[in-house]
């Protein structure tokens, strides 16, 4: 008489069995032997195989391992339960709870349930196994659904055990695979319930046991070919490394950012450790991560994390030459990515240079945006403690590399500093560094390709310039980097096309605009130092009218871009134009009444075209009064010129009808 296994759809029917069930197979007889060799086969299909599948039949090695994995699930049932065990499971899987456990119950797990080593934990371990790499290879399959029934099935039969060595890495996979399930349907919150539970149950293991614990694989592989114990360590510790992977997207996600960083820098610290690491994928996260540290100030692990990520980004090896490229499509594969990726990271190591720039700007600025020299002598002073402080802080973080790598990142390290810079020289090392990187990104970033990229680049490149020309006393020099930002951004600007690149040209527009705003203010300062304006010579008048009358060009520009096709400015300003908008008519307005002209009609015309600017500021905060909270000076100021130069303009038309 022949007896069937009735499973649900996941698992059909197990093969006919006699009608007495048989003892657990010895770990060395020919029926476990035929077991392991179909889990080897099994493995073999999926992790290699499949790579070979054809397009049409992309999960073809897939499928075959499932059915081995289905074969092996009926073998390991047809065995004999052991002694006081329950038949886990059951013979008709039919009658299993159709309710799903809740994870996080990991206090049970560790004192309820069968013995990890005792048969009815092994079998329970194995058969749960088995669910678990048919989970994992339904979900391979896009059967999510299948997928998860199987994993939660692996879970019903780990409630039954408490947690051991023996059973531990399940423990944890399934977890972790339950995590990345419900992530994938942005079920973020349950996905950090698994996941939680994963890191718990590991972290109580390793303080109440800490044996490595028996690999999953090894359940179905005979005694000759059991793993060390150091190969057991390795790929728990992997296992883990795994979950706090997971677990950094999972608080990303939920926006806890501190969480994530804490838990990407401990993924990455632990791939290291443990070899298990692509070099350019390390070494992009690294750079990512570094970004997260920069935009909290936290100069000291952003570098660190730039430069770790230089070191490991060079165990690729060299991009393959162009010649070579050309020959092999693999070598052109290689040399797009190496390039790729190592330009990404100049990017960040451009963005580390510039906010180390700015935020020392920041720090050092007096209120009308000049060095305040006595709080520089005060935090030169302070500059020593400072040093001591990196040097703490540096001890007390924790440090990416071995003993191959460590050294090789302390000399990136030291090719920039992590504190801000005080004055010029400091300020100008940072620049050079800063633009080296601008220079390796563009190579791969060029126009002809990447266009949004490569003006990005620029814009960082001009932003460098800036930076560095706040802490240059020399008034000219400083007016002749702000030059170098022109030259490398006007052409851009005149050749884009607004009707793809409006948002990128308004951008330009107003950073050349403010640009050459900034030169005429540095050209003003000079002249009042020479004599007063009436008596400049006539090439100092033409060029400060010059680069006035190039700011307000591109800041009229700028404006012209809001209109409608009929040229007619909008009625109401959008919440990310408002204040550039307010703020270009006021600039406008302020460009206008500065223009030097010794011809009063033309006097008359600048003064009253800004008052018409101003005029607008005023106008349209009073009828959307949301507006004033954005341009509180510039409206204050502009109120007080709708109130005086009329009376300038009068006096002019006075003085001119006079003279007639």
């Amino acid at each position: 008489m022949a007896v069937k296994c009735q499973r649900s759809i996941l698992l059909p029917s197990c093969s006919r069995m006699t009608e007495k069930k048989t003892n657990m197979a010895s770990i060395n007889s020919v029926e476990w032997r035929s077991i392991c060799d179909k889990f080897t086969n099994a493995q073999r299909l999926t992790e290699t195989e499949s790579r070979n599948d054809p397009e049409n039949d992309p999960f073809r090695s897939k499928y075959k391992a499932r059915e081995l994995l289905r074969e092996i699930y009926c073998s390991l049932k047809s065995f004999e339960a052991g002694e006081g065990e329950e038949d886990v499971g059951g013979e008709n899987c039919e009658q299993r709870p159709p309710d799903q456990p809740v994870d996080g119950q990991t206090e049970d797990a560790f004192s309820q349930g069968f013995s990890g080593d005792s048969p009815a934990g092994m079998r329970a371990a194995k058969l749960g196994a088995v669910e678990y790499y048919l989970g994992v290879n339904h979900v391979d399959t896009e059967e999510l659904s299948a997928g998860q029934e199987h994993l939660m099935n692996c879970m019903k039969m780990l409630e039954k055990c408490r947690v051991s060595s023996e059973n531990v890495s399940l423990f944890i996979h399934v977890r972790n695979q339950l995590g990345i399930l419900w992530a994938g349907r942005d079920e973020t919150e349950t996905a950090q319930g698994f996941l939680e539970s994963a890191e718990s149950i590991y972290q109580r293991y390793m303080k109440e046991d800490g044996r490595p614990p028996t690999d999953m694989t090894e359940y179905f592989t005979t005694e000759e070919n059991l793993l060390t114990h150091q190969e057991r360590t390795k790929r728990f510790e992997l296992a883990y490394t795994h979950t706090m992977y997971y677990l950094a997207q999972v608080y990303k996600n939920l926006g806890e950012n501190e969480r994530a960083a804490t838990y990407c820098h401990s993924t990455l610290q632990r791939q290291l450790q443990l070899s298990q690491f692509s070099p350019m994928e390390w070494a992009l996260n690294a750079a990512t991560l570094s970004q997260y540290y920069i935009t909290k100030g936290r100069y000291t692990e952003g570098r660190h994390c730039l430069a770790a990520a230089t070191v490991i980004s060079g165990l690729a090896g060299e991009v393959p030459s162009e010649a070579a490229a050309q020959e092999s499509e693999t070598e052109s594969e290689r040399r797009e990515q190496l390039w790729q990726k190592r330009a990404e990271i100049a990017r960040c190591w451009i963005k580390y240079c510039l906010n180390l720039l700015q935020d020392a700007k920041k720090l050092l600025e007096d209120n009308i945006g000049e060095l305040d020299t006595d709080r520089q002598d005060e935090l030169k002073r302070a500059r020593r403690q400072e040093e001591e402080e990196e040097e703490k802080g540096r001890k007390s973080a924790m440090l990416f590399g071995s003993e191959d790598t460590f050294d090789s990142i302390a000399s990136v390290e030291e090719k920039v500093m992590c504190l801000f810079p005080l004055d010029f020289t400091e300020a100008r090392a940072v620049f050079l560094v800063g633009q080296n990187y601008v220079t390796q990104a563009k190579e791969y970033f060029q126009m002809d390709g990447y266009v949004t990229d490569h003006i990005e680049i620029l814009q960082d490149h001009s932003s460098l310039f800036r930076a560095l020309a706040f802490f240059e006393e020399d008034l000219e020099r400083r007016c002749k980097m702000h030059k170098r930002r022109v030259d490398m951004l006007e052409p851009i600007c005149n050749d884009l096309n607004s009707r793809y690149y409006l948002l990128i040209r308004r951008q330009l527009m107003f950073e050349l605009a403010e640009t050459y705003n900034e030169m005429m203010d540095l050209k003003l300062t000079l002249a009042n130092r020479q004599a007063d304006n009436h008596s400049l010579d006539g090439h100092t008048i033409k060029k400060f009218n010059h680069l006035c009358s190039a700011s307000a060009k591109y800041f009229q520009m700028f404006l012209d871009s809001l209109c409608s096709p009929e040229g007619k400015p909008p009625e109401h300003l959008e919440e990310e134009v408002l204040r550039p908008a307010l703020v270009a008519r006021f600039r406008v307005a302020r460009l206008h009444s500065k223009l030097i002209s010794s011809s009063p009609p033309v006097q008359l015309e600048n003064l009253n075209r800004a008052l018409e600017n101003y005029k607008y500021v005023v106008q349209y905060c009073e009828a959307h009064p949301e507006a004033a909270a954005a341009v509180e000076t510039e409206l204050e100021l502009s109120t007080e010129m709708v109130g005086l130069l009329p009376l300038k303009i009068n006096r002019l038309k006075s003085r001119m009808a006079a003279n007639n």
